[in-house]
């Protein structure tokens, strides 16, 4: 009995090993035909704006992008470092957005006194912008309600 399980799963892994073989090699990505080992060299990253004014949104309910730099900033279930700046304690001494009354919901509607946790972690729906060239062609346009007249 054991000799014809062994046998049976590594029957199996060989007929899975040959279809997925056959499936990938059907698979083109992005890049092209260009195999892993045929690509250029890992370019450098790009380089975030430096602090500017609000950023305009471009669709309603877009979570506001990050107008500065945030690469040395800890933001773990022990710290955020966002609060520092933009909690409702701070954000007028430091002259910067307080975080919506929306981060204070639980995901029923109640009203809590800190942060919710599905909120806590910013850098989930809000990102700083970097000066690269898209990696594919788009052509969205903004909705009227938000252009400025």
């Amino acid at each position: 009995m054991k000799k014809s399980m062994i046998l049976g799963i590594a029957l199996s892994l060989v007929g899975f090993a040959m279809a997925w073989q056959s499936v990938a090699a059907d698979v083109e990505s992005l890049r092209g035909g260009m195999g892993v080992e045929m690509q250029s060299p890992t370019p450098d990253l790009k380089p975030y704006f430096k602090d500017q004014p609000i950023i305009p949104r471009d669709y309603l309910q877009q979570p506001p992008l990050i107008p500065h730099q945030i690469e040395m900033y800890t933001i773990n279930i022990k710290h955020n470092k966002c609060l520092s700046c933009h909690s409702w304690v701070n954000y007028k001494a430091k002259k910067a957005t307080k975080i919506s009354q929306t981060h204070f919901e639980s995901r029923d509607g109640a009203i809590l006194a800190n942060v919710s946790a599905r909120r806590y972690f910013c850098t989930q729906c809000h990102v700083p912008q970097a000066n690269a060239q898209p990696l594919v062609e788009n052509t969205f346009k903004p909705v009227d309600a938000l252009k400025i007249q």
